[in-house]
């Protein structure tokens, strides 16, 4: 990058910072509405809600109330939820069948969101670390260790269910080899081919999805288990490209980083390498920190909030999942109103 300047006093930087206007006009980059994505936890029984005790203000929803929550979200213009199921501990087996099961909760949850709100894009979680009664993301061997091809045959199964109910993206986030490929001629074969997948490509094996599994009810089968010999290493970013690559070339029309926040050079690569729709999931463990600070009065919660979002669309991403993106959706509407 070539900067050509004056020196000082000729260029002062701060004369464009001084008002309001000028800022306004000299922004880089915005956040918008169209740029959130909501993740909503839903569960059985009828009229029914939790709170996350992990997550202050986030709470798991029967799908009757879960059609009301998405009301208001449609009034506030978020395009766009995402669906995690909370699994009741008798339907949770060794070879995750209620993964696919076509009158299953998230199935059942698809199919009630699209009748009420067509207009509202649903988008579902690809991955059987609900359904197992170890918490891992698959099938395992009698040693523990996760067998991709097994794996993947039930994602395919799962993901035809979900696009069958209705769903307009189904999400992989498990980081099985070549699982695209395989749900997307899977789709295409099955005449779903407008449905989307949004790829988990880069997704790491991460400590900050620890809230995220006690509200899907994952975080007790796993007993302190691990996730490195299919998550991706903190360490690595190289390996995210290759990824993010493999899962392009097999038929993903996006990509997913995740976690958001500590790893906003892995989006900044993406985008600016790649140059694919790159999306990046502010998870449980940054929600649950910023609430931390924000209940306790150490940080001033709007300001902290928005420029954390901002900080993704800096980075290069197109849309954000975030558990603040109903709070962040009422603030903009409020701004615009003034």
């Amino acid at each position: 990058m070539n900067i050509i300047t004056s020196a000082f006093p000729q260029r002062r930087m701060r004369r464009m910072r001084k008002h309001d206007f000028s800022r306004r006009l000299m922004a880089e980059n915005q956040l918008t509405v169209n740029d959130l994505i909501y993740p909503m936890f839903v569960l059985e029984g009828n009229n029914r809600t939790e709170q996350v005790a992990s997550m202050p203000g986030i709470e798991r929803y029967s799908i009757d109330l879960l059609l009301k929550e998405a009301e208001e979200l449609v009034k506030l213009g978020i395009p766009l939820v995402a669906l995690f199921p909370v699994t009741p501990a008798e339907k949770k087996t060794l070879m995750a069948e209620e993964a696919y099961n076509a009158d299953a909760l998230a199935q059942r949850a698809v199919r009630a969101l699209k009748e009420a709100f067509p207009q509202l894009g649903v988008m579902t979680d690809v991955a059987l670390d609900p359904f197992t009664t170890h918490g891992q993301d698959g099938i395992i061997d009698d040693d523990g260790y996760i067998l991709n091809d097994i794996t993947t045959e039930i994602l395919v199964k799962q993901a035809l269910s979900h696009a069958e109910a209705g769903a307009d993206i189904v999400a992989p986030s498990d980081m099985m080899d070549g699982r695209i490929g395989a749900i997307r001629q899977a789709l295409e074969e099955a005449g779903h081919v407008n449905t989307q997948i949004m790829a988990y490509s880069a997704k790491y094996s991460s400590n900050y999805y620890g809230p995220f599994r006690d509200a899907v009810g994952s975080a007790g089968n796993l007993k302190g288990g691990n996730k490195h010999s299919y998550q991706m290493d903190p360490a690595n970013s190289d390996e995210a490209l290759h990824e993010v690559a493999l899962d392009i070339q097999e038929g993903a029309d996006m990509v997913m980083v995740k976690p958001g926040m500590p790893y906003l050079d892995i989006v900044n690569r993406v985008k600016t390498e790649l140059a694919v729709p790159t999306f990046a999931y502010q998870v449980s463990g940054e929600y649950a920190m910023h609430m931390a600070a924000i209940e306790n009065g150490w940080l001033a919660e709007k300001a902290i909030v928005m420029e954390s979002l901002l900080c993704f669309k800096r980075a290069g991403a197109d849309g954000i999942l975030t558990y603040f993106a109903k709070r962040a959706a009422q603030w903009l509407k409020e701004a615009e109103a003034k």
